[in-house]
């Protein structure tokens, strides 16, 4: 039901880690197969997922009031909850932290949802002149053609991959999104920032790796 829309889940980690892990194949590859005994039906699944969840289980972890009474084992089984492999899928980890008082009167600062908007439509024209697609269904030979590094933004990415561990399938999504952060800027060529603001959006791999 979610094919070319989003699929927004609330309280990740309180869904089973069955249907969770279904969530592996449709964001790979756009599509759900269901296998019965005598057939098999593949409907089309390629959607924007959104997830939302609690940096603990009690949900005040990093509060600036100190409420959180969960202990590091509780925070680390919780977060747990979502596999390696799922978060690998995941292209951006973004903490929000909670409103501090007044905040919710306060005027609200940056750009209108038009002007957002008007920018993110400009990148996405870039990318289909560029090479008529989205940078999201870019292949691997593809992503080494249009996002050419330099040697020091290499060795950026490779002391990153080392140190958090990632997988080459979140290396390729740290492209991507880096990618795309320099067509939102309306540079053709990646550079330095664009590679270190898509590392900076893999929270729980940070996480994971401490």
């Amino acid at each position: 039901m979610a094919h070319a829309g989003v699929l927004f889940l609330d309280e990740l980690p309180e869904f089973s880690r069955t249907v969770l892990e279904v969530l592996r194949e449709p964001l790979e590859s756009g599509e759900v197969r269901i296998s019965r005994a005598r057939s098999q039906a593949c409907f089309p699944a390629r959607f924007q997922l959104i997830a939302a969840m609690n940096p603990c289980p009690c949900g005040y972890h990093g509060s600036d009031a100190n409420r959180c009474r969960c202990t590091p084992d509780q925070v680390k089984r919780y977060r747990n909850k979502i596999s390696g492999p799922l978060l690998d899928r995941i292209d951006m980890h973004v903490p929000v932290r909670a409103l501090r008082q007044g905040e919710l009167q306060s005027k609200t600062l940056g750009d209108g949802t038009a002007a957002i908007r008007a920018r993110v439509e400009q990148a996405r024209t870039r990318q289909l002149q560029r090479q008529g697609k989205a940078n999201n269904l870019l292949t691997a030979p593809e992503l080494e053609h249009h996002c050419e590094l330099t040697t020091g933004d290499k060795n950026l990415l490779e002391q990153a991959i080392n140190k958090l561990g990632l997988s080459t399938r979140a290396y390729h999504r740290v492209l991507k999104l880096a990618r795309t952060l320099a067509d939102m800027n309306e540079r053709d060529q990646l550079n330095t920032v664009d590679i270190t603001e898509a590392l900076s959006y893999r929270t729980l791999d940070r996480q994971a790796g401490n």
